[in-house]
């Protein structure tokens, strides 16, 4: 983040405004984010079993840390191996695709 110019937002998550600060070049990634969270936490409300603003947030988080680690370890399937091999598979390309034009 060094050298990232920081900007502040305001967003709203569950009819309530947040000022967030992010880097500018985080700021469409800190907004879909948002979105992501704001969906969740209306899903759980709209379900009528939680009242508070806090449980509702301690709920959402509990579902979105169940799909992070349902996907990163579900069924044996690490998503950060995964990254790991394909920046390896892409790193190997672009190699074997400089060798092809040294050929040529």
């Amino acid at each position: 983040m060094s050298g990232d110019k920081v900007e502040t937002l305001d967003v709203t998550i569950l009819d309530r405004e947040f000022r967030v600060a992010c880097p500018e070049d985080e700021r469409a990634e800190l907004l879909e984010t948002v979105a992501y969270l704001d969906k969740k936490m209306r899903e759980v409300r709209d379900t009528g079993k939680v009242a508070t603003l806090e449980r509702i947030a301690i709920m959402a988080a509990l579902n979105i840390t169940h799909e992070l680690l349902t996907t990163r370890l579900g069924a044996g399937f690490d998503m950060g191996e995964f990254k790991r091999r394909i920046n390896l598979m892409q790193t190997t390309i672009e190699a074997t695709l400089e060798e092809q034009d040294e050929l040529f």
